[in-house]
């Protein structure tokens, strides 16, 4: 392993605006910026015809015109730009676990996975080897370092676009090479610095899609992937044990589910419960799916200094989840809990991660079991 330059960084460019200006930035303050990117996954068929300079439509992440458009900005700004293959380990990491949840009745996060076992460990990894201190990304997130040297994650300035959540696994050996240039930024700043450089992503589009996904159809894909003895048919049920109808198999569905169940009752039914023993999906109605009480196993926290055993937080149960008030309760040598919201929540998903925060700082979190 090569010495590590505190001025050198690298950039895990997406080929998005966010990434694009990231590099931008690092490189107006004078660091010494190498560009690098993931190929993390087959292209789905037509998705990687190139039809422009830059895609217009919304789509996934990683594609092949992804890779293009950074080494694009990579040139125009002057940096070296490396892609590097990541399909095996993208595919043990995250595909395997995204198929393996669904077939055991739990909704997936993937980009958690991805972050924790590819962006900041592989990538970081490959930068070290490039001899870079500094691995940068273009999340929406503030890293702060307190007095005794301790990182920590805040709230983006961007509320709408605070990316913490997917973040809360991080431990403090990673986040002191981590470099986040765009977090004090809002989205509508971050595209007029693209636009005053001539940065040709400026006006990309988000990514909208799961990065693996063809054409957002997860319970095709995970049919094509999950093995045929794992694909049970099964029952809908009332919660009071009824039979309604039949299913395909617990991986059609998810917590909250209401289109594509195919079921006429003659009113309007959710999702409100998976039983992987038995293959039974619970169907009740909107008023089922709130609970007040989340059971959450793999807490991690970026430092558990001032965490006690019982505190009151703000928690997130999904991304798009406005942080809610909630007690939290570690127990088991802290790793797992008992999270108390102050009103019910709607929907709690197993297999989602719950994230908790103290205000604007992002305390840490873990993965949801099961509500009540």
């Amino acid at each position: 392993m090569p010495t590590l330059d505190k001025n050198r960084v690298v950039v895990a460019m997406s080929g998005g605006v966010d990434s694009s200006v990231a590099a931008l930035l690092l490189k107006e303050q004078g660091y010494e910026v190498i560009g690098i990117s993931m190929k993390t996954h087959e292209e789905p068929e037509g998705r990687g015809e190139v039809t422009s300079p830059v895609q217009k439509s919304k789509k996934s992440c990683c594609a092949v015109e992804d890779i293009e458009d950074a080494r694009r900005v990579a040139s125009l700004l002057d940096i070296p730009f490396y892609p590097f293959n990541f399909k095996e380990e993208f595919r043990e990491a995250v595909i395997k676990y995204f198929v393996h949840e669904y077939g055991i009745g739990r909704t997936p996060n993937p980009c958690v996975l991805c972050n924790q076992k590819l962006k900041f460990s592989a990538l970081l990894t490959e930068a070290k080897r490039l001899g870079a201190y500094h691995l940068a990304t273009g999340h929406y997130v503030q890293k702060v370092t307190d007095n005794l040297g301790r990182h920590l994650l805040r709230r983006a300035a961007d509320k709408e676009k605070d990316q913490s959540y997917f973040l809360f696994n991080l431990n403090q050996d990673q986040l002191g090479h981590l470099l986040f240039p765009i977090g004090s930024l809002t989205k509508e700043e971050v595209r007029q610095r693209a636009r005053d450089s001539g940065l040709m992503t400026a006006e990309k589009p988000e990514s909208q899609e799961i990065c693996f996904i063809p054409d957002n159809k997860t319970a095709v894909f995970v049919k094509s992937q999950l093995p045929v003895y794992q694909q049970k048919p099964g029952s809908f049920v009332s919660k009071e044990g009824e039979k309604i109808a039949d299913h395909d198999g617990i991986h059609n569905y998810t917590i909250g589910q209401r289109r594509g169940l195919n079921v006429a009752v003659g009113e309007r039914m959710y999702v409100t419960e998976i039983r992987p023993a038995s293959g039974e999906v619970v169907l009740g109605h909107s008023e089922d799916l709130l609970k007040t009480t989340v059971f959450a196993s793999g807490i991690t926290l970026l430092t558990r200094e001032g965490v006690q055993g019982t505190m009151e937080v703000e928690a997130k149960i999904r991304y798009r989840h406005s942080p809610a008030k909630a007690r939290l309760t570690l127990s088991d040598g802290g790793l797992n809990a008992r999270i108390e919201f102050e009103e019910p929540q709607r929907a709690v998903t197993p297999g989602q991660a719950i994230v908790f925060y103290d205000g604007e700082k992002m305390l840490g979190g873990g993965w949801i079991e099961k509500s009540a």
